[in-house]
């Protein structure tokens, strides 16, 4: 820590004088390799370098505020929309990387949607997924100790039965098929994940969106473990949020550097 600190504060030293960096400046005070450095240049995340009459690349303050910018904006944006915004930042087309930024905090506001909408319809299927004592769920109620058939289950989620064999085809559902008849039997499991589908379903989402989710109620086993996997999405959307105004901050101080 001591190190990158001394590191900082000469590089701040050189900075405010003025004085040209060499690659291996500019590296070191970011802990990254010289050939980092090289590459971010040919992708156009750092503008072009001069040459010393021996071939030798010179940086300048305004490269270091340039590499501050796109190392801040990559944990908010990602790797390749990073590159894209500094990219046309110093091609001077500032409007094309405010347009990536705003694609950017649209996809956020997408994900904050499905988040909300997840939890919206796992609040909507909690009161019918919890037993009271000498109650029977409404998971029961359809289901039944063998499981139900196509009919009833659609009858109940208010649909017809070729919705529910179109969320079969998509994933959302997998009842298995009875050995005598070939009918197909929805178990408690079945029973819930076509409710939850059909609560997205209502809310706009699309059973490509609707999938992975499903899935994610799968793996954790039911709807209750889920609840942490919510919490670290919630998390994990409010620090990305943070991120781009970290990362907001520092390219308006390099556009300004840029004049």
């Amino acid at each position: 820590m001591k190190l990158s600190s001394d590191i900082g504060r000469l590089l701040g030293r050189n900075l405010q004088n003025g004085e040209q960096l060499r690659p291996v400046d500019l590296a070191r005070g970011h802990g990254l390799s010289t050939q980092a450095i090289r590459n971010y240049e040919e992708a156009g995340i750092l503008p072009a370098a001069d040459r010393t009459p021996h071939g030798y690349r010179t940086y300048t303050p305004l490269h270091a505020r340039a590499l501050r910018a796109f190392l801040a904006l990559v944990p908010g944006h990602g790797h390749r929309t990073a590159t894209s915004i500094m990219r046309a930042v110093n091609e001077g087309s500032a409007e094309e990387a405010f347009r990536l930024i705003d694609e950017s905090h649209a996809q956020l506001l997408d994900d904050r949607r499905t988040l909300q909408a997840v939890e919206s319809a796992l609040r909507d299927l909690e009161p019918t997924t919890v037993s009271e004592p000498g109650v029977r769920s409404e998971s029961a109620a359809v289901s039944g100790p063998g499981g139900t058939f196509i009919g009833p289950l659609a009858g109940k989620l208010g649909i017809r039965p070729a919705t529910l064999r179109k969320w079969e085809r998509a994933g959302l559902v997998r009842p298995r098929r009875d050995p005598l008849t070939g009918y197909r039997v929805y178990d408690e499991a079945d029973v819930r994940d076509a409710r939850l589908a059909h609560q997205l379903r209502r809310g706009g989402y699309l059973l490509e969106q609707i999938a992975p989710l499903i899935a994610q109620v799968r793996a954790a086993g039911g709807l209750e473990p889920l609840e942490a996997a919510l919490s670290d999405w919630r998390g994990r959307l409010s620090a990305r949020g943070r991120m781009m105004l970290t990362g907001a901050a520092e390219l308006e101080a390099y556009l300004r550097e840029r004049g």
